[in-house]
């Protein structure tokens, strides 16, 4: 992995309403400091993986080894949610669409859901809200991904994600105005991304725009 440099994408969010474009540029800055360090640590972990890794060195090994999980899900997981938003997105996806179908499948019916992941974004602490696919039995399930490497379910395929960390929010919205950006975020849900996801197993990091 040494060898490969990931690229930051572009993603063209510029009027949202409800999240400013002064917070989305200081996030995709943010982002941008995931794909730096996923680089960097990848390039550190290929020089020490080139020798025999002593017993000096193991400690330095597990803790680089440890944060590629956490910056490489940053990375990965902005890249997901700033993938799943689009301008003039937003409402009810159609009854019709994969999504919907699924998500009657998994909750009974749309309102069950919505209900459930917006709860789940409203924990207490940072995180992700996300809705994953189970691959075996293809049912939607909604989980909280706490920072970034923990709460993924091994296998599962994500198909919305997101982002309830404070700097998604905080330029806009109190902390305890959260709410607030759960109903903005959801005004602006790509929802053909998510029926793209779901048609393709999960989601591909998205193409740069």
């Amino acid at each position: 992995m040494g060898n490969f440099v990931y690229k930051a994408k572009s993603f063209d969010l510029s009027g949202l309403k409800g999240i400013s474009d002064e917070t989305l540029a200081m996030h995709f800055k943010l982002y941008e400091g995931y794909v730096t360090n996923t680089n960097l640590l990848n390039e550190q972990l290929s020089e020490l993986n080139r020798k025999e890794i002593t017993a000096k060195e193991m400690p330095i090994f597990s803790e680089l080894t440890r944060r590629l999980g956490f910056e490489y899900n940053g990375m990965v997981l902005h890249e997901w949610y700033f993938g799943n938003l689009k301008k003039g997105g937003g409402g009810d996806p159609d009854k019709n669409s994969a999504f919907y179908k699924a998500v009657e499948d998994g909750f009974d019916n749309f309102e069950n859901w919505k209900k459930s992941f917006i709860t789940i974004g409203k924990m207490r602490g940072v995180g992700w809200a996300a809705t994953y696919q189970d691959p075996a039995t293809g049912r939607l399930s909604n989980h909280w991904i706490n920072l970034h490497e923990t709460g993924n379910v091994a296998g599962f395929n994500p198909i919305l994600i997101m982002d309830v960390w404070e700097h998604a929010f905080i330029r806009d919205y109190a902390p305890a105005d959260r709410p607030k950006y759960i109903e903005a975020f959801f005004s602006h849900i790509d929802w053909a991304a998510c029926n793209e996801r779901l048609a393709k197993g999960g989601a591909a990091r998205p193409a740069a725009v």
